[in-house]
């Protein structure tokens, strides 16, 4: 079936950080399945150069501005902080092929928190969104093992090192992993029916998932493991922080007896700690909450706030079968969000279809679409300010909960809890810097800094202010823009062009009033 412009160009806003015109004529050439295939068939791309550095930051590690700078002038920043993998991101995100693979994996690292609150180590935050970006599109099973076993996530929630009891010297297993895989990983709080609505008891009352028996029970799973030992070094119980790879096991460290988890389930007694590891994840794993608990909130960091019951429950039925009889394939799910009746069209399906643009993808979306290039500097300042420090949320709870509703309403518009007239000015402020300022300039404390910029000059060849607003109505909001709105921006634009002596005063003024309307910060 053909595919329009506009059914086009919202699909690469659902699937990537930013739509571009190029990319817009690929999808109408090859159509919407084809697309997705091709992004699914690309090998992820990763955050390399990060080594090991040791968990205390050595004395002589700090920030120089001396000049001429070299590896050692920034150590601080670079090795303990979470600068260059934030950079990263935002360069991967503007630039790489792996688009879908990488908003995946951001709307995972949104599910599956690990913060740079409590982990310094730049090494260790590169490795963790590694592990997501590898798994982002393989199965949910996979993904669960590696985040439990990853020494990120392990030193994150404390399961590394997470000693058996022992009363002599004051050991009992560390419960926050055991509460967190449950409560935000993998089946949330309250029993689910197969669309997402919770199942209430006879008193209308929703159904606990688990309780503090279940909670010891995962809790003594988790222990015996931990970190990686350091090349060339023997490893021993409590290793050194690593974070740069898979926690080991081992078994005198590991609660020997039986522990009672999900519905009902026994581990039994005297297992190694991988065994109890492997039957402790099934058990997760194929507990009914997961389809829908994971797909509602894969839908709404991907398409909508609020999908309906219906959506999330086709949705879950591919994550329970994939069609072939395999349970948890998020290639197929992610299909499924991206194809389904309610996300494709010309139009959005309901007026509440949608979602606000949550910071990172309101920077990302900007630049692609104008075009702009970026070393990560102004974005990282900027979505920070935003109130979205990406890689560093305040808590394990993410940036905002997905729960959150309009206050008055029982509209949820998770991306609107961090919105205040400080992030709000922050939007605005960007794009000034961006569209106004001319960009920013290069970061002299960073190597082969290039800055950020947009070129506007190709807006330049709109016959007149009329099709110049037309043309940014395309290339930024599919054609959606309102006739008032476009009246409005084009009697400022045309005020403004009159009054300045700068050839491109049309298109910057234009540009910024699009951009910074409240029509584009809904992805709609």
């Amino acid at each position: 079936m053909p595919v329009g412009a506009a059914d086009a160009a919202r699909l690469l806003e659902q699937a990537t950080f930013g739509v571009t015109a190029s990319d817009i004529a690929h999808v109408q050439s090859i159509g919407v399945d084809a697309y997705i295939n091709e992004q699914l068939a690309y090998p992820p791309t990763q955050y390399t150069g990060y080594t090991y550095t040791p968990n205390t930051k050595p004395a002589s590690c700090v920030d120089d501005g001396s000049v001429p700078l070299d590896a050692s002038s920034w150590c601080a920043r670079d090795q303990y902080s979470p600068f260059n993998v934030q950079r990263d991101f935002f360069t991967h995100a503007l630039n790489n092929p792996d688009q879908l693979r990488q908003r995946v994996a951001f709307a995972l690292s949104q599910i599956m928190v690990v913060s740079s609150v409590d982990i310094n180590e730049a090494y260790g935050l590169a490795a963790y969104e590694n592990v997501l970006l590898r798994d982002a599109l393989g199965n949910y099973r996979a993904l669960l093992q590696d985040v439990t076993l990853s020494s990120t996530m392990g030193r994150y929630l404390d399961m590394a090192n997470s000693d058996k009891t022992n009363y002599q010297y004051g050991t009992i297993p560390n419960q926050n992993y055991a509460r967190e895989v449950l409560q935000l990983f993998s089946i949330g709080l309250v029993a689910l029916n197969p669309d997402g609505t919770p199942q209430l008891d006879a008193g209308g009352a929703p159904q606990p998932t688990f309780d503090t028996a279940t909670i010891n029970g995962f809790s003594s799973v988790f222990t015996g493991w931990t970190y990686p030992p350091l090349p060339g070094a023997n490893s021993q119980w409590q290793n050194p922080v690593n974070l740069g790879g898979t926690m080991v096991a081992f078994p005198d460290h590991h609660e020997p007896g039986a522990k009672g988890l999900l519905n009902g389930y026994t581990v039994p007694a005297n297992q190694t700690p991988a065994q109890d590891l492997s039957d402790a994840l099934d058990n997760i794993f194929n507990h009914p909450n997961v389809g829908p608990f994971i797909s509602q909130q894969l839908i709404q960091h991907l398409v909508t706030s609020n999908p309906s019951p219906a959506y999330v429950a086709r949705v879950a039925a591919i994550f329970a079968n994939n069609g072939q009889g395999v349970r948890g394939d998020l290639s197929a799910v992610v299909r499924a969000i991206l194809t389904d009746t309610e996300a494709r069209g010309a139009a959005p399906a309901t007026n509440l279809f949608g979602h606000v643009r949550e910071p990172v993808l309101f920077i990302t979306s900007v630049l692609r679409s104008l075009g702009g290039q970026s070393d990560g500097v102004l974005a990282r300042t900027s979505s920070s300010a935003m109130g979205e420090p990406v890689f560093s949320p305040d808590t394990v709870f993410n940036y905002y909960p997905p729960t959150y509703t309009i206050p008055g309403t029982q509209t949820v518009a998770p991306e609107l809890e961090i919105d205040n007239a400080a992030t709000a000015l922050a939007r605005a402020n960007f794009i000034d810097t961006l569209i106004m300022q001319g960009g920013a300039a290069p970061d002299p404390t960073v190597p082969r800094s290039t800055g950020t910029t947009v070129d506007l000059t190709a807006l330049a060849s709109a016959g007149n202010h009329t099709a110049l607003i037309a043309r940014l109505n395309q290339m930024l909001l599919h054609g959606s823009l309102t006739n008032d709105a476009s009246n409005i921006i084009l009697t400022a634009a045309g005020s403004i062009a009159a009054s300045s002596t700068d050839p491109l005063a049309a298109q910057r003024a234009a540009t910024y009033l699009v951009l910074t309307s409240a029509q584009y910060q809904v992805e709609r």
